[in-house]
């Protein structure tokens, strides 16, 4: 055999710092599976310190944030918002889809103005916005002024999600992606279990100052989101090749910009004809849309199925504090899984993305299935409200393998992202106005069924992408070697991996 697609360590070299590239199948330390910066040299972790300090820790309680008061919603309904305005129809599921509305139309244009402009002053700005309309959800009174708060506070927080993983694409290489998406991801889950707990307390607070504990419960996820999204002018780094974060010195963003290069992962770049052409006669940004598509709608995450189930019950009837804090066991299976996930594909998996899509995928189904069945055991029942967040968990997944996928062109790479969550918050704006009606609570058998098939379509297309990718791969390194070289595809031990496939260059 002939020389490995896979290079031998080489160096690239800014004063002080190095950027080592690696042979893929190269042996890592045990501490390198505990946290990929570990093994690094002492430079490279002191940069990588601060701005996994920086920027993961702002994506995280930016998300937090955002996921506390997009879910906000459900907590108050289940915890009084329904009696007191008279909200006896499919009001909730309005509410629901004038958020989705407003997140669907913002979020393309967003990331296409990231690509353009300052994210640390857009993305903030923004964040600002949705923190201070969750405050005046509190002084509500009919459900149409809420219906028209939360479609501004949807069109707020699409700056969020696509943009703040267009960002993380542009500071990561590969084996440290996946980690930090789904950490990022987790900030989701934590927020919604955050929000049971705060409402469970918040109650408490009704008939203070004359409100009732709901319209606090908005009062203080505004306290909780302004100052964090008022940090982000400060703390959000941009993306490299325009950097100037006080944190990173002029040496290290200069360091950032050769790691990315070193990924393959491109600049910016002026939109043109030929570049709109091909981003959208290339199979990347229609496979990868519909992967997101059936992973965000092939669940009941966005519903309270599990606080709806629980307040039907009769025998036993729970109190508004276990309504609140039960259904946070989901969200907790989900974080959990999340960061098994990850670590998973980061280290063991060497980078494939497709084997905990299609593990995610196929608990959903047992969970999913058993519930449209409906009469079940109770102790299986809550075993499937529970284990239900094992799917819930690969967002982080999805947009990782979105950025390899997409590497190689910046624009594509923004457009693709948004474009992800765009159209599954398309669907979900209508979707569950047909099958979560609020009327048919909490036996959501055509939920559940429809859940069911999307997750098992979230397996076929995620399947279909590995191997879409994996010729790609081998196109490309046909057309960087010599003629007389022959490009073997084959699953093995050695060469190097292409999403679970093993490449090889040989004479």
């Amino acid at each position: 055999m002939g020389s490995s697609l896979s290079t031998d360590a080489r160096l690239t070299n800014t004063p002080g710092l190095q950027v080592r590239e690696e042979k893929e199948g190269g042996k890592k330390k045990w501490y390198y599976y505990v946290w990929d910066t570990l093994d690094k040299p002492k430079e490279e972790r002191w940069f990588m310190f601060k701005l996994d300090a920086a920027l993961l820790t702002f994506a995280s309680l930016g998300y937090f944030i955002k996921y506390l008061d997009q879910s906000n919603i459900n907590s108050a309904f289940v915890s009084g918002m329904k009696e007191d305005l008279g909200l006896w129809h499919n009001q909730l599921n309005y509410m629901q889809t004038c958020w989705t509305v407003g997140y669907v139309i913002g979020e393309l244009p967003s990331n296409i103005i990231l690509t353009r402009f300052r994210p640390s002053v857009w993305i903030p700005t923004m964040e600002v916005t949705w923190s201070v309309l969750t405050f005046a959800l509190s002084r509500a009174k009919t459900a149409k002024t809420i219906y028209i708060l939360r479609f501004f506070i949807g069109l707020a927080e699409s700056t969020f999600y696509p943009g703040m993983q267009y960002i993380i694409g542009s500071w990561y290489r590969k084996e440290e992606l996946a980690k930090r998406s789904c950490i990022f991801h987790t900030s989701a889950a934590i927020a919604t279990m955050f929000s049971g707990y705060l409402m469970a307390g918040v109650y408490k607070l009704g008939g203070r100052g004359g409100l009732a504990g709901w319209q606090w419960l908005f009062i203080v996820d505004g306290v909780i989101s302004l100052p964090i999204a008022l940090a982000g002018y400060f703390v959000l780094p941009d993306v490299p090749e325009i950097s100037r974060p006080f944190y990173l010195t002029e040496e290290e963003v200069k360091f950032a910009q050769k790691r990315m290069e070193l990924e393959g992962r491109q600049r910016r770049q002026p939109y043109t004809k030929s570049k709109v052409r091909n981003i959208l006669t290339s199979w990347h940004i229609y496979a990868l849309t519909l992967l997101y598509i059936f992973f965000n709608n092939g669940g009941a995450g966005s519903q309270p199925v599990f606080q709806q189930f629980l307040k039907a019950s009769k025998h036993p009837e729970y109190s508004v504090y276990e309504i609140n804090t039960y259904p946070t066991i989901t969200n907790a299976v989900q974080v959990v899984s999340t960061l098994a996930y990850a670590w998973t594909s980061d280290s063991v998996l060497k980078g494939a993305r497709w084997p905990p899509i299609v593990l995610g995928g196929a608990v959903n189904i047992m969970c999913y299935v058993s519930l449209a069945i409906w009469d079940i055991p109770i102790k299986w029942k809550w075993a499937c409200f529970a284990l239900s967040g094992m799917g819930g968990g690969l967002s982080g997944l999805c947009m990782a393998w979105a950025h390899e996928i997409c590497t190689y062109d910046n624009e594509e790479r923004a457009i693709v992202i948004a474009s992800m969550n765009e159209m599954a918050y398309v669907i979900q704006a209508w979707l569950p106005l047909i099958v979560w009606q609020q009327v048919e609570a909490p036996e959501y058998r055509k939920g559940f069924i429809t859940v069911s098939f999307l997750s098992a379509s979230l397996i076929v297309t995620a399947l279909t992408i590995r191997v879409l990718f994996a010729r790609e791969k081998v196109k490309q390194a046909r057309r960087s070697w010599p003629e007389d070289e022959a490009v073997e595809v084959h699953d093995g031990p050695s060469g190097t991996s292409v999403e679970g496939l093993e490449v090889e260059v040989g004479k």
